[in-house]
This record gives C-alpha cells, structure tokens and sequence, in this order.
C-alpha cells in the first residue's frame, strides 16, 4: 500500500510540459504587459514634455503681445526722443533702412510701430522686415511677431550699457545708461524689452531637425544689438491674426492674418496659435492628421512625431487703451 502511494506521488511527463506552456504564456503576458506599460509611459513623458515647452511659449509670447505698446506713463509714443548715446545701427534694421529697436513709431508715416508683424514668411521677406535675423535659420510658411515694450516695474538702478527709458509723466527719453542728455526730475527708468519672435530649424545645433520657438532680445552694452534666445523647442509653427478696432470704441471689428503697418496700429487683440511636437518619434505611430492653423497652408506631416494645436486669445491693453482715448 505505502509502495504504491509513493509511486503515484510528482507530476508527469505530460503535467509538466502543460505546467512549462502555462508558465511561458503567463511569462510572455507579462513582457507584454510591461512592454505595453514602457511604451506608455514613454508617450506620456512626451507628451508632458510638449505639453511644458508649449505652455510656457505661449505663456511667453501672449505676455509680450498683451504688454505691446507699454511705454510708462506717457500715453503717446511720438513725445519720447531718441537719445544720442544709443547706436542706431545696431538694433535690426529692415531693408529701407528704418530701425526696429529703437523706433516707437514710424519715422516717415508716424504710425505707432509697438507691435509687427510678416504673415507666413520666406528667408526674403523675413530678412527684409528684421536684418538682424539669419535666412538659413527661417522656417518659411510660419510667422513673425515683433513687440516693443518697457518691463512692468521700475529700474532701482541701473548698469552701464543697460537700455532703458526715462520717462517725467510729460517726456521721455530712450538711451543707453549713461544718458547722453537727461530730462528734468522727477523721473522715473523702466528697462526696455523689445522681442522679435520666429520659428528657427533647429534647437541647439544648426542641422539637428528640432524646430523651436526663438526670440530676438535686445542687449545692452557698449553697443546694443539683438542676440537669439529659444525659449522652447518642438514648435513647429507660429500663426497669429490681429483683432483690428476700425472705429475706435476698443473693441474687435475684425480679425486680420496679415494686416498692414497702419491696420496693425490699430489692433487692441491677438490670436495665437502654435503648433507643437513630442521632441521624439513613436515608431509604433503614423499621424496623417492634417493641420489647419489661421491662413498657413493645411500640413499633413506623415511621420511618427505625435502633435497637437495650442490657441489662445489676448487683449492688447495699451493700444486698446489708446484707441479708445484717441491717443
């Protein structure tokens, strides 16, 4: 009896092959799983990743775009004079010679210049408004958008080469610290911050494919010029159209892709648009999505990278204000 129990006891041949295929299976579910559960979390790292790079270049622009035209206490860019020790041909001209740094407004039409703008470019037309930008870094179809503005707080003090502008509530003076002719106490300084933005082909190294969201910023020093700095990459394209006041009650009447200088005095809104890029292909993904972004032609992008579309709206307060006291 005991003799044979102990031969009965262990598995057989055939339990144990079927014990082997359940454990290989359940073996093969979980690589799967995990598999499954990489790839996840690498397109949500992705997308989060995005998700940041956009937020924070429209973030970026919409604060440049909504302060365009804020030139502290005086009301009308015409009274503030360009002082001497500023180096007028170091600030981006365009192709007729006309400055865009240092010019508030027009010198030939006297059309308030705090915010420009060149719809859907190429390497000419884009050189042509801003000299200062370089035609192999243009993204040809995107936008420009070029904003002329003081910082919102007071300078407590400033630095040698600092570009700021002074400023009694009657005139004002734009320099470069120090100040070739002073105007009369009291006064207060507020730096000055123009921005040129534009998509560049590439992020950190010229030919590495990852487009990016940049800004021409004005530097001071001995003579202060605009330097490159990219706030965030991936962004594929820039698109914007104007909210343009026609009768000057402050409100939109219409929006504009591609006003012209003397419409654009007249905008008191902005659209924006972005178009953004997981910084990563998805080998797993083909996105035949087509994208339509304000007057850019439609873009259908066939590849692996994942997108999406990122809008907003903002009130231009200073020219809304402006336009509505008829300034």
């Amino acid at each position: 009896m005991d003799k044979a129990k102990h031969i009965q006891a262990g598995f057989t041949l055939v339990e144990l092959m079927i014990a082997m295929l359940l454990g290989l299976l359940l073996t093969g579910a979980l690589l799967t799983m995990l598999s499954q559960a990489r790839v996840s979390f690498q397109q949500d790292e992705f997308y989060a990743r995005m998700l940041d790079e956009s937020r924070y270049a429209m973030r970026e622009l919409s604060r440049d775009v909504s302060m365009a035209g804020y030139i502290g206490d005086i009301m009308v860019p015409g009274v503030i004079a360009l002082d001497a020790s500023l180096a007028i041909d170091q600030d981006c001209e365009r192709a007729d010679g006309e400055s865009f740094a240092f010019r508030l407004t027009d010198s030939v039409s006297g059309v308030d210049t705090s915010i420009m703008a060149v719809d859907n470019i190429t390497a000419a037309t884009a050189t042509a408004a801003f000299g200062c930008l370089n035609a192999s870094e243009i993204v040809p179809g995107t936008d420009i958008v070029a904003v002329k503005r003081l910082s919102g707080s007071v300078a407590t003090a400033l630095g040698a080469g600092d570009v700021a502008l002074r400023n009694n509530g009657t005139i004002g003076a734009l320099f470069v610290e120090p100040i070739d002719a002073p105007i009369p106490a009291p006064f207060e300084d507020r730096f000055y911050t123009p921005a040129i933005y534009f998509i560049r082909n590439y992020t950190s190294t010229a030919g590495d494919g990852n487009p990016a969201l940049c800004r021409k910023v004005l530097v001071g020093g001995v003579e202060a010029n605009m330097v490159t700095e990219c706030i965030a990459e991936g962004i594929e394209n820039l698109q914007a159209e104007y909210g343009i006041d026609t009768d000057g009650d402050g409100s939109v009447d219409r929006y504009l892709a591609n006003p012209t200088e003397l419409e654009l005095e007249g905008a008191v809104a902005a659209r924006l648009f972005l178009l953004a890029r997981t910084p990563d292909q998805d080998r797993s993904y083909t996105n035949d999505k087509t994208y339509s972004l304000s007057n850019a032609d439609d873009f259908t992008p066939a590849d692996s990278f994942r997108r999406r579309v990122y809008t907003t709206t903002v009130n231009i307060l200073n020219k809304r204000n402006r336009q509505i006291t008829g300034i």
